[in-house]
């Protein structure tokens, strides 16, 4: 079986490909690499990927229709990640998003749409399409009417497209809200692995509304294993298009991340305290329960041990780039 994962070369488009190829499957790996972070780590990853002969990688840009086209090649499902990240990044290139996120999500529909081979398509949405308004701790029943980010935005924009393909052309898929990832091979944009870099380096750590924003950390290992599980149980006819929370079912406070940093790191962070952006919640806790009825969906991995993970390996990236 061949699989297409979009976003290859990002944090988890790497895990999920490297799962994938532990199964003995065939990964078609598609990235276009864009600078938004250090392009460093994103070519590490496709060299581990690389180093398995069952995979392989096409660099091109999703919102390329043509291109994309052209990928359907004996794929037979397709577990599409690759996005512009990152909320704050939004408010300074809005096009980005509209052209990674909504337009690139449409060429992935019209892939799976004109293909005769591949029957489930597993997509990357976000908790950040809960926005205001939404009760705790989000359901995916929840109204998702309210974003507060153009991220967020375009990620409610994917799922409606996805609604009305299978509408009109019976197209099987999963969408996966993602709660806050972090982990080894992370992504240097997010807070955890910018906290790291501020502590280290002796620079401020911004707390928002002094360290009060709760998070539903979710460690990498149980955000592959809840893709896994849901690509082990596609859709039924009678519920082609679904939505599930993948996230940790457990707020915690920004303010214990740094903690678990500092004893991880061996360093006491200093703290420069900020109002909090308006793009950003207070909170965020997602209901796991349908996609626990639907594979066994469990996070087994507490803050306190994955942080010490993603440290050990985030001071080994960090003395290999230097060297």
């Amino acid at each position: 079986m061949r699989v297409l994962v979009t976003g290859a070369a990002g944090f988890v488009g790497y895990h999920v490909s490297a799962a994938l190829l532990a199964r003995g499957l065939d990964v078609l790996g598609v990235d276009d690499c864009n600078p938004y972070y250090d392009v460093r780590l994103k070519q590490a990853r496709l060299a581990r990927l690389g180093a398995d002969s069952k995979f392989a990688f096409k660099q091109l840009d999703i919102a390329d229709h043509d291109a994309v086209l052209k990928l359907g090649d004996g794929v037979e499902a397709v577990i599409h990640l690759a996005a512009q990240a990152g909320v704050r990044y939004s408010l300074e290139q809005p096009f980005a998003y509209a052209s990674a996120n909504m337009t690139g999500h449409l060429s992935i529909l019209e892939l799976v749409r004109h293909s005769k081979k591949i029957n489930h398509l597993i997509y990357a949405s976000s908790s950040s399409v809960y926005g205001t308004g939404s009760a705790l701790p989000y359901s995916e029943n929840a109204r998702a009417d309210q974003p507060s980010s153009l991220y967020g935005a375009t990620k409610r924009a994917d799922e409606l497209m996805s609604h009305s393909y299978t509408h009109l052309f019976g197209l099987k898929q999963t969408g996966l809200r993602f709660f806050t990832v972090y982990g080894p091979w992370g992504r240097p944009d997010m807070a955890y692995f910018g906290f790291a870099e501020a502590i280290m380096a002796g620079r401020p750590v911004t707390l928002y509304d002094q360290g009060r924003l709760k998070r539903d950390f979710t460690y990498i290992d149980d955000i592959v294993a809840g893709i896994c599980g849901v690509f082990d149980h596609p859709p039924e006819d009678a519920a082609r298009h679904r939505l599930f929370n993948i996230g940790n079912n457990k707020p915690e406070y920004v303010t214990d991340l740094v903690r678990l940093l500092e004893i991880s790191l061996g360093r006491e962070a200093i703290i420069s305290a900020l109002p909090k952006p308006e793009a950003d919640p207070v909170e965020t806790w997602a209901d796991v329960s349908a996609l626990a009825a639907l594979c066994g969906y469990a996070p087994q991995t507490k803050l306190e041990i994955g942080v010490p993970r993603f440290v050990e390996w985030y001071l080994e990236w960090r003395e290999a780039i230097r060297s």
